[in-house]
């Protein structure tokens, strides 16, 4: 027996990423990839996979809200820090953290689901804001992406909650 949802409840969100189209995967750079799940519009969060290759680095960044993470595949780190996250490896990153992903080269590849509870602020050498990163822009570059590689701009509406 299913019980109904409360009436203004948000639908629930179900996506098996086993057989993903590649054109799901937005490029960040050369060799870094990013895949949406979830875009909460009304926390100003989102969760995603990152996907990256030998070489891949996601620039310095400050986070304002914490972050979890969780390594499914590969390994990664930190500039800035001395650990690295092999697949299993779960990561909470508190509010303040600034830091430059870069991928194990000895690995070569990664796979990481991040939850991102606010934005991200980027930041040049010396910490000073050179830009920033919220769901929203996220969302607009989701729209242009999909829209121009077939998918469709309206892709991205079903992961919005």
């Amino acid at each position: 027996m299913r019980i109904p949802l409360p009436m203004d409840a948000a639908p629930e969100l179900v996506i098996d990423t086993a057989n993903d189209d590649e054109r799901m995967w937005m490029p960040l750079s050369e060799n870094v990839a990013i895949r949406p799940l979830m875009l909460n519009v009304v926390q100003g969060s989102w969760v995603n996979l990152i996907r990256a290759k030998a070489g891949g680095i996601v620039s310095r960044h400050r986070h304002p809200a914490p972050v979890i993470g969780h390594t499914l595949e590969g390994a990664w780190g930190y500039l800035e820090h001395d650990w690295v996250a092999t697949k299993g490896t779960f990561i909470f990153e508190p509010a303040g953290e600034t830091h430059t992903l870069v991928v194990d080269p000895t690995v070569g590849h990664m796979t990481t689901l991040f939850h991102n509870m606010g934005p991200l602020l980027y930041v040049d050498e010396n910490g000073k804001q050179i830009g920033y990163e919220d769901v929203f822009t996220r969302i607009e570059k989701f729209r242009a992406y999909y829209g121009s590689n077939g998918l469709g701009e309206g892709f991205v509406e079903s992961l919005i909650r």
